[in-house]
Parts: C-alpha cells; structure tokens; sequence
C-alpha cells in the first residue's frame, strides 16, 4: 500500500497568487477612494453642523466656533479644520470653512478646503490642478 501526499503544485501556487494580486490591483485603489468619500462627507456634515451652531448663537460672536465643532471628525484624529470667516457683501452674515490638517490624510487631496455661506453656497478652494467639482465633493451618496 502506497501513501500519495497531496500537495499544491507551483503552478497551482503562482495563478493562486496572479489571482490575489490583481483582486489587490483593483480592491486598494477603490478602499482609498472610499475612505477619503467618507472624509469628505465628515467635513461636510461638520461644516453644517457648525451653521446650525452659528445661526442658533443669537447675539454672539460670530468669529469662533466651541470645542468639537472646529474640527472634522467630531471625535478621534482631526483631519479638517473648522473656523468662521468674517461677514462681507456676498455670503449673507458668515462663511464657514473646512481646511484639511496640514500633515494629514486630506492635505493635498482635490476637493481642497471646504466653504459653507450664510446664504447656503457651497464651495471648495483647491491648489490642486486636478481639482474635482463642487457638486462631487459635497456628494454624499
């Protein structure tokens, strides 16, 4: 009686790992581009969330924003930076801006700075040549 030792082949082992490698090829990318979609809507949701904060604050000062609501995510490591913008002609009392942190994950990403307005226009500021439009990166879906 003889014993067979069943074993992978290196053929079987080499297309095993072809297969891994392009599933990574196509699988990082797509992961890096979510994750930064979801940055993007915290900064977008703080932003609102700093407005409500500003438009509710009757009679106060309209330069500063309270501890939790100056950054982006709310809790854990900061990734955007919230502050409040001076009145002037066009954006109807205040203009709330996200800046992403300096040596974050967002510096340097193509929606660039986050802009809310009292009168509710919503923009982004970006040095990057291949900046994306306003309307995809204020897309929460």
């Amino acid at each position: 009686m003889t014993s067979r030792i069943h074993a992978f082949t290196l053929l079987e082992l080499v297309i095993a790992l072809a297969i891994a490698a392009t599933l990574a090829v196509f699988a990082v990318p797509a992961y890096r581009s979510q994750i930064a979609r979801t940055h993007r809507t915290d900064a977008a949701a703080a932003l609102y969330r700093a407005a409500q904060f500003v438009e509710n604050d009757a009679g106060g000062e309209r330069n500063a924003l309270p501890v939790g609501l100056d950054r982006a995510p709310q809790f854990g490591t900061a990734l955007y930076r919230l502050g409040v913008l001076p009145a002037n002609a066009t954006n109807g009392g205040y203009t709330l801006e996200a800046v992403p942190v300096e040596d974050g994950p967002m510096h340097g990403d193509a929606c660039g700075t986050f802009v809310l307005d009292a009168t509710g226009v919503r923009a982004n500021r970006s040095s990057n040549p291949t900046a994306l439009a306003a309307d995809e990166c204020w897309n929460t879906r």
